[in-house]
């Protein structure tokens, strides 16, 4: 029998002052049983970081042709097409030529450089594309917020993020590999 997908119930208080963007979201992730606690941090990071009453999460994992998260327009246009881990330069290609920007967020510790370095030269044709690496520290770090009710404050300034809820507060600094050009 296969395994079900966790799910986890996010109340989310954004205050973004690099965006001008103060907002509550009421989420709900579904974490697939290969996916780690780290992994689904990322991707609350990613929402947290592109917040916007359109951004959403889509059936993830399960669906070969879609993000697991993006922005799509009224029109149906994919406005944002976000992506995680160290992905194929193809795949990458394909997101770029369907939506308007495309973010990576690449995690996975000391093997993030190796993979940029193989990857950098073919990526930067990209023009609509931005590529984050999340320290495996930050990482590490998120998985103590794991609950599957969580209450979080996120707080973004001048590129940093303080993630919290009652009891842990936890410093994240992405840094950019690669910005929109």
């Amino acid at each position: 029998m296969a395994l079900k997908a966790t799910v986890f119930k996010v109340n989310l208080q954004i205050a973004d002052m690099d965006r001008g963007y103060y907002q509550d979201h009421q989420l709900t992730l579904a974490q697939h049983p290969s996916e780690t606690d780290g992994r689904m941090m990322v991707r609350l990071l990613a929402f947290i970081l592109n917040a916007s009453e359109t951004l959403s999460f889509t059936k993830g994992l399960c669906v070969d042709d879609e993000p697991e998260l993006w922005d799509k327009s009224l029109s149906g246009e994919v406005d944002l097409w976000i992506e995680f881990g160290q992905a194929d330069e193809k795949w990458l290609r394909k997101a770029s030529g369907r939506a308007k920007a495309v973010q990576l967020f690449a995690y996975g510790g000391r093997s993030v450089p190796i993979w940029w370095k193989q990857n950098q030269a073919a990526l930067e044709r990209y023009k609509n594309l931005k590529v984050w690496n999340i320290a495996e520290e930050s990482v590490t770090a998120m998985e103590v917020l794991v609950n599957r009710t969580m209450s979080l404050q996120a707080s973004i300034s001048e590129g940093q993020i303080w993630l919290s809820d009652n009891d842990h507060s936890v410093l994240i600094e992405p840094e950019i590999l690669k910005d929109y050009q």
